[in-house]
């Protein structure tokens, strides 16, 4: 890599952000039903507590088998790690994706950026940490998009400082004036 101190800065920064945006991901639970957090709200039946326990999956195998260091308990076979059951709670995924967290962070604390590991279902399994910050980071920003998304067609919740209603419906108006307008082109 480039030398110990841009290393551990990379390092610090990267997982700073995933910080953040790991607490974005449980924040978009706050407030809706059972039934809101959990039904399929696209046609492949992505839903909120399903991209939790989607990203807790596999950040658990990411930052666990991948370095050798397998996180200690069970997770959810590939296929039922996008949806939760009506057994499994929402503080249970909640939870578990806390669980993972700890372990997560103890394993980036604890190797290097340039610590090797290996994704045997990669086409270059060979990987670095610095690889697997910022694959697990891309992925749950993405999905956090994807909450996004969803939650505003719930109930209208979008997270942005100093927009209110009136801000969004003023913009919203703006931009079907002009795709009416590129219409009758």
């Amino acid at each position: 890599m480039l030398g110990p101190v841009i290393d551990e800065f990379a390092k610090e920064y990267l997982h700073s952000d995933l910080r953040e945006i790991r607490e974005t991901m449980l924040r978009k639970l706050d407030g809706l039903s059972e039934y809101d957090i959990r039904r399929p709200l696209t046609s492949t039946g992505t839903n909120l507590l399903g991209l939790v326990k989607h990203l807790a999956t596999w950040e658990a195998r990411y930052f666990g088998e991948v370095f050798g260091r397998p996180y200690p308990e069970a997770v959810p076979e590939r296929g039922t790690d996008l949806w939760a059951t009506e057994h499994e709670t929402r503080e249970e995924i909640a939870d578990f994706y806390r669980r993972v967290w700890e372990h997560s962070d103890a394993t980036i604390a604890a190797l290097a950026v340039d610590s090797p590991g290996h994704v045997p279902w990669w086409p270059r399994p060979d990987v670095k940490l610095f690889n697997v910050l910022v694959h697990i980071l891309t992925e749950t920003n993405r999905h956090a998009g994807h909450a996004d998304i969803l939650r505003e067609q719930l109930d209208g919740t979008v997270e942005a400082p100093g927009k209110d209603t009136a801000y969004w419906e003023t913009r919203r108006t703006e931009i079907e004036r002009a795709a009416q307008a590129a219409a009758r082109l």
